[in-house]
């Protein structure tokens, strides 16, 4: 890592350490960023990744996505093109040297207004790939995300320069060789985003019955083009997809305190209450009950030493 760089890096350190002095994920004053510390190795998290960029500045962090399993840390960052429900965990952390990062969302619009100006030629292609990748930082890009980032510094800046830094963040990841899967999620009509639509249902809807003929006739494919390219996108398919959806959905409920597991399974589409078990067990390792009680556990030890003996609030 050159001298450059690692000045660069030290300057969104320093940034992140100021603005999110706590453990936890900061929504930021800047539109779509927030800013994500950790003082200590984490267990598996459950959650669905929106549209962003995501770079590492200290630590590293693990991603799985179905059974591919993504890693990235200060040399590289992560992309995700659509909504998908993954496992993180953050692999490199202490209390000295805590995990930095950051998340900078956007959405597919943004992707193409950033398309028609650089010129490029926009039509439909068939090409398929997957929805979330990892590549490796460059200066160029660097640069435009300090500069980005930067801006929580300056609040009366925001609203003039936001919309440009994130056109020039959006554009540099773009000349990335290896990201032509985010132009393919942009382009209306391609494969990518007709399968980027079948995303978006699935996670809106994930309480309904999966009719896969419905949902390809609606992404105008054949039921076996919609599996092809759907598990393309992914890395899973639509009954696989629903299924972590409504998974984290039931754990978030049931963490919220305010429902039972039979209720929660209703709500998110499961008939039986059993089967919801078995497949909740399968996922998080622990039936609905004893996880939930191991996870309020973990929640209190957290909150003990995150505040110190006295000091309530």
């Amino acid at each position: 890592m050159d001298e450059w760089f690692e000045k660069q890096r030290r300057e969104l350190l320093q940034i992140i350490e100021k603005f999110a002095p706590e453990d936890g994920t900061h929504d930021m004053q800047v539109p779509g960023l927030r800013l994500i510390r950790a003082s200590r190795l984490s267990e598996p998290v459950y959650s669905v990744y929106e549209p962003s960029l995501c770079i590492v500045v200290q630590g590293s962090k693990e991603v799985l996505l179905g059974q591919e399993i993504y890693q990235y840390d200060p040399s590289s960052y992560l992309t995700a093109s659509v909504h998908l429900p993954i496992t993180g965990q953050v692999m490199e952390a202490s209390t000295e040297s805590p995990y930095l990062s950051l998340q900078i969302l956007f959405d597919m619009n943004q992707v193409m207004d950033v398309l028609r100006a650089s010129g490029e030629a926009i039509q439909t292609r068939s090409e398929t790939s997957r929805g979330m990748r990892v590549n490796r930082v460059n200066e160029s890009l660097l640069d435009a995300v300090l500069r980005f980032v930067k801006l929580v510094e300056t609040p009366q800046d925001i609203p003039v320069l936001a919309p440009y830094a994130i056109r020039e963040i959006i554009y540099r990841v773009l000349q990335n060789e290896n990201n032509a899967s985010l132009k393919q999620f942009a382009v209306i009509g391609s494969y990518a985003q007709r399968i980027a639509g079948v995303v978006e249902k699935l996670n809106c809807d994930f309480a309904a019955p999966l009719r896969v003929d419905e949902l390809a006739t609606e992404a105008r494919m054949s039921a076996s083009s919609l599996h092809e390219y759907f598990k393309k996108v992914t890395g899973m398919s639509p009954i696989q997809f629903q299924k972590q959806i409504r998974l984290q959905e039931a754990r978030r409920l049931l963490l919220s305190g305010s429902i039972d597991a039979a209720e929660a399974a209703f709500q998110v589409g499961y008939e039986s209450p059993s089967h919801f078990s078995r497949e909740y067990a399968r996922m998080f390792g622990l039936p609905p009950v004893r996880d939930i009680r191991r996870l309020r556990s973990s929640l209190v030890e957290e909150n003990e030493r995150i505040l110190p003996a006295g000091n309530g609030g």
